[in-house]
């Protein structure tokens, strides 16, 4: 495709291919495009242009989130497992942990944070880290292990058992804010790490993406309390459904607002270590 192709292209053909699809204009096509008399075809220059500055932009981020990894793949380390949790502050509901060992290379789209991205978004890069992972694995530390041995160290034992479940050895992890004694493995904490590492974003994607499936089944088997939309967070819904319905077999008993729907006095404070900073 030349200069004249594109003039010769109508104003929808035009928007089509190179704004809706996406595509690249062909080399030598752009004066061709900007120099249009159509105010339609400066219109789609325009859009590629903003199209060019936005995956510029986008690249510089990925880059930035990737610093960690790099700088261990400078090393040599090739198997960089990320790790984090989902679902520390809920009344009710497992927490769920999540592993990830992406290849190099990949480089998906608009991955943050999963606190940052919108539930579809969240959805769609869960479906794509996935498809592209080395491998990934999620743990789960049940309602009943939190109450036993307190939601701090149920969030370190749903980690362990994701990584635990990769079919491939990390040859490193990078965890979002904490470390993983139980295991031999070398291992950084990063204080706000889904927001720092694409590795660690991808996992929270995962945990998170799990976590909100499973309390939407939960809806299901305890209707009434609102599961589905709240996720056992700590809402003015699910508060007036505790107070209404009384506590579910999903709800943490060593979780103060949960004592109190049972009349029972506060865990001792000292049982429950403060959380690093940017738990969830």
């Amino acid at each position: 495709m030349g200069p004249d192709d594109i003039r010769r292209m109508s104003l929808a053909e035009l928007k089509a291919r190179f704004v809706d699809a996406g595509r690249p204009l062909p080399e030598g096509c752009e004066e061709a495009l900007r120099d249009d008399d159509r105010a339609g075809a400066r219109a789609v220059y325009q859009a590629v242009l903003r199209r060019r500055r936005e995956n510029r932009a986008e690249g510089q981020r990925l880059r930035h989130l990737l610093r960690f990894e790099t700088a261990l793949w400078e090393q040599g380390v090739l198997h960089i497992g990320g790790v984090d949790e989902a679902g520390m502050a809920p009344l009710a509901g497992p927490v769920v942990a999540a592993a990830v060992i992406l290849p190099r290379e990949f480089r998906p789209r608009g991955i943050d944070d999963s606190k940052q991205v919108d539930a579809a978004e969240r959805e769609r890069l869960a479906v794509e880290i996935k498809a592209a992972a080395v491998c990934w694995a999620v743990g789960l530390a049940a309602v009943e292990e939190i109450d036993t041995i307190n939601i701090y160290r149920a969030g370190l034992l749903a980690m362990r058992r994701a990584v635990e479940g990769l079919s491939r050895a990390p040859e490193h992890l990078l965890i979002d804010a904490r470390r993983l004694p139980e295991l031999k493995i070398p291992q950084q904490g990063i204080i706000h790490g889904d927001a720092l590492s694409l590795t660690i974003a991808a996992a929270s994607i995962l945990a998170k993406t799990t976590r909100d499936a499973l309390m939407a089944e939960q809806d299901l088997a305890h209707p009434g309390y609102g599961f589905a939309r709240h996720k056992g967070y700590p809402t003015a819904e699910h508060f007036a459904a505790l107070e209404k319905l009384g506590p579910s077999p999903l709800h943490r008993r060593s979780f103060a607002p949960v004592r109190q729907a049972l009349g029972l006095e506060p865990v001792q404070e000292e049982l429950f270590p403060a959380r690093a900073e940017g738990e969830k």
